[in-house]
């Protein structure tokens, strides 16, 4: 039998509504914090995450779907969403809007990882960039857009943390600082981290090796390097979350995985679904939209893990939207019945009112027994005599009333129902 591919899931109806509730939700907070959406190709020129992301993270060393079309160009699927944005607003020309441009999207990514529990190789995001503002306050209205939205689906036990990784200014010193600390245990690092040494110290410290993140955990931590500007606008940062009422912890140990990243950096974790246990993270990338070809444009954003926000919300025992039921279920009996119960149903599924009836031949206990484990509201019953007359009777399956109705009265059957 084919199966679907490892790092892959199937989201089956039962599973959907809850899906389709965070999203909703989540373009609702989004609109109301002023974003729009956008909406980008899922595979890009590979070198446009080689220059986004960065060639010495993870991501792109390890992680990367990148396949060679019939032409011998290179394209990668989307790992990640704000290199595809930036492109994007670049291309089509949208770097002189009006600013700040808000912007969020509901994209499927890939990345070759190996799965587990909230870690898959095709996922899902919530994203969000907000371009043209490069003050702190920007950052804590990114911050609080995804509380809002945490604290609308229910999400309980989730902790802010919040780091400052410097600008080109003083990261240089923080720089040779990791250099110098990484190299007296060069032997112990694998393989990938010895040849980020010379290029990307930083990186080490994102390694998942467990020997690598032992020793990154005594590594030169980035507050200790900010030069004046960074501390400031660090300093405002914590300020105006602290007048939102937003709470948060410092961590020195949040880098982030891609190296577009300057000055803030956050994650939202939810320590109850075990080990991945991020379910939002993000930060600011001042210098991206020059380094893929535009103008100087400071950006901020966040990505928030679906499947992640979805197990947080189990866990912290939200009450999960149902599946719709019918409003009426029409059992018939014989040919003339199922074509006034498909006539009836039309009529009602044209005002928006969500019907049913017979389509496999069942007999009328079978249609009940249906109407029942579909949490039917209202059932008709049709038969001979009901076509005859023209009159039937509508039964609440909550309450046992019923009540006579003619068929040919749509408007009076939809009123019954609703």
């Amino acid at each position: 039998m084919i199966q679907k591919p490892r790092g892959t899931m199937d989201i089956l109806p039962d599973e959907v509504g809850i899906w389709q509730h965070v999203e909703k939700t989540a373009r609702e907070v989004a609109e109301l914090f002023g974003f729009r959406e956008i909406r980008t190709p899922a595979f890009e020129a590979t070198e446009l995450f080689q220059r986004g992301v960065g060639d010495t993270t993870d991501v792109v060393q390890k992680e990367m779907y990148t396949f060679a079309d019939k032409e011998g160009r290179s394209y990668t699927l989307r790992p990640e969403g704000t290199a595809s944005v930036v492109r994007a607003l670049i291309e089509n020309g949208k770097c002189s809007n009006l600013m700040p441009q808000k912007l969020y999207y509901l994209i499927n990514c890939f990345r070759y990882e190996k799965p587990q529990a909230g870690r898959s190789r095709e996922f899902f995001q919530f994203g969000t960039e907000m371009f043209g503002a490069a003050d702190a306050s920007a950052d804590a209205d990114i911050i609080a857009l995804a509380n809002t939205l945490l604290m609308r689906l229910g999400v309980s036990d989730i902790h802010l943390h919040i780091n400052s990784i410097g600008c080109p200014e003083c990261r240089p010193n923080h720089r040779q600082a990791l250099k110098d600390y990484f190299a007296s245990y060069k032997d112990d690092l694998c393989e990938t981290c010895r040849e980020r040494l010379d290029k990307n110290p930083m990186r080490i410290l994102d390694c998942k090796s467990p020997v690598c993140s032992e020793i990154a955990k005594g590594a030169p931590k980035t507050l200790d390097y900010l030069c004046p500007e960074c501390t400031s606008h660090f300093d405002k940062l914590k300020a105006t979350l602290d007048a939102m009422g937003i709470e948060y912890t410092i961590d020195a140990n949040i880098v982030r995985g891609l190296d577009y990243y300057t000055r803030t950096v956050f994650e939202f974790i939810a320590p109850v679904i075990g080990a991945q246990s991020t379910v939002c993270g993000g930060g600011r990338y001042d210098g991206l939209m020059k380094e893929l070809g535009g103008p100087q444009l400071p950006g901020i954003g966040f990505a928030m893990g679906l499947t992640r926000v979805i197990l947080a919300m189990k866990s912290s025992k939200v009450a999960l939207p149902q599946a719709p039921s019918p409003r009426l279920y029409i059992a018939s009996m014989g040919d003339k019945a199922q074509k006034k119960a498909a006539e009836i149903v039309s009529r009602l599924r044209t005002d928006g009112i969500f019907a049913e009836y017979d389509l496999v031949g069942r007999s009328l206990k079978a249609q009940m027994k249906y109407a029942d484990r579909q949490n039917a509201r209202f059932t008709l019953i049709i038969g001979d005599c009901e076509i005859e007359s023209g009159r039937a009777v509508i039964k609440d399956m909550q309450n046992s009333e019923q009540s006579e109705i003619a068929l040919n009265d749509t408007a009076a059957i939809a009123k019954a129902v609703l």
